[in-house]
């Protein structure tokens, strides 16, 4: 029923349409551009550009300028192009001032957050500064009342001594004074 030469034909009519189908329609742009350019390299002067530049007020910012029609429609027109430069240039001037205002505003910001924190540098320093007083002025005192201490326990045992040799003992005394 289906013979392997008619079904190798069908298949390759197949695969040429599903070719044609994918491969067209760019193959077609690019033809159609070709032509446009073909077309206008072989015309001496380019067609009087029909266009509003005035009613695109985005083409004065740099980023706006991005659609080539309406560049192209400003780059015929001698007068229109030296308004949009002077108004393009106005433009950048403006920006660089205000860069420039918001630059100085910034590191006025940037120094009074400096100055602030060496006030309070500052102050953390005298805070520190009087712990460490008031940690020498005790450490003195515990030196001191050490050195008391021990004198006092030497004083304590001279007259322990003393009170030996001339025959005291401990257990009596206690004794003694139990009995009272």
């Amino acid at each position: 029923m289906c013979r392997p030469a008619v079904l190798k034909a069908a298949m390759a009519v197949m695969a040429v349409c599903l070719a044609g189908y994918l491969m067209g329609p760019p193959l077609y742009w690019h033809f159609t551009e070709a032509l446009a350019a073909l077309s206008s390299s072989s015309s001496p002067a380019c067609p009087p550009c029909i266009c509003d530049c005035a009613s695109h007020p985005f083409l004065s910012m740099p980023h706006g300028l991005s659609n080539s029609s309406f560049t192209d429609c400003v780059k015929h027109d001698p007068e229109v192009s030296e308004d949009m430069e002077k108004n393009f240039t106005e433009l950048l001037s403006e920006e660089l001032k205000l860069r420039e205002a918001e630059a100085l505003e910034n590191q006025q910001r940037a120094d009074m957050a400096l100055l602030e924190a060496k006030k309070m540098a500052s102050q953390y320093q005298k805070e520190a500064d009087k712990c460490n007083s008031g940690m020498e002025t005790c450490e003195e005192a515990r030196e001191r009342a050490k050195a008391a201490l021990i004198a006092q326990k030497k004083l304590s045992a001279m007259w322990e001594l003393r009170a030996r040799q001339r025959g005291w003992k401990e257990g009596a005394a206690k004794s003694h004074a139990h009995s009272r």
